[in-house]
């Protein structure tokens, strides 16, 4: 990634942004020792501008900011990195440094848990992509598209199973499995968890025929 550090006297701006909620979080500014550190942790670290030194967010408070992507601008000269945060991102205590609330954070917020599948599936594109070895994601992409259907049906099998005649704890636990392999199935067909919500959406809609 090329980034034109030299605009700003050695700094670009760095827009912090929710990857779950994309809630914008804060913004700071890095400059070359700063970019690098944030990519060699995966920890968000800012250069700061009044101590004149490095800082990582959240190394004393421990809410730390967790790289999730990292995108340069049209100018390269601006960042945007989507990141997981760990605990409130402002100094004052507020979800973010405008005093917004950022709703994925309360623990039982089941709807906005519906936000991972896209970002579980953003992670299962980039194993298909890399490959690396030693993963069970990268064994299912090796073994093919006949070997991803059968688990998808397995898992099926394994949750009518647990629907009938098991708790509802395991139904829980096998439907993820499922959909884990679901997800697995539609990336190597080139489609999103989003296309299937998006046919959701049409059926909901009171002129939608079957096909």
């Amino acid at each position: 990634m090329e980034i034109d550090f030299n605009k700003m006297d050695g700094l670009v701006p760095a827009i912090i942004q929710d990857a779950q909620t994309d809630k914008v979080l804060m913004l700071g500014f890095m400059n070359v020792e700063a970019y690098q550190k944030t990519v060699e942790t995966g920890k968000v670290t800012f250069w700061s501008r009044t101590r004149n030194t490095l800082w990582t967010k959240g190394e004393t408070s421990g809410n730390f900011l967790n790289v999730v992507e990292i995108l340069n601008d049209c100018d390269q000269d601006t960042l945007l990195i989507k990141a997981n945060p760990v605990g409130p991102v402002c100094h004052t205590g507020a979800d973010t440094c405008w005093n917004e609330k950022n709703p994925h954070k309360a623990a039982n917020n089941k709807e906005n848990a519906l936000l991972f599948l896209s970002e579980l599936q953003d992670f299962i594109e980039k194993r298909h992509e890399e490959m690396p070895e030693g993963s069970y994601t990268t064994s299912l992409f090796k073994d093919g598209l006949n070997r991803m259907a059968q688990k998808v049906g397995e898992e099926a099998l394994e949750l009518v199973i647990e629907a009938c005649n098991g708790t509802n704890d395991r139904m829980i636990y096998e439907g993820s499995d499922m959909l884990y392999h679901l997800i697995v199935l539609l990336t190597s067909k080139g489609l999103r968890i989003e296309d299937m919500a998006a046919e959701l959406r049409e059926r909901h809609n009171p002129g939608w025929k079957k096909h």
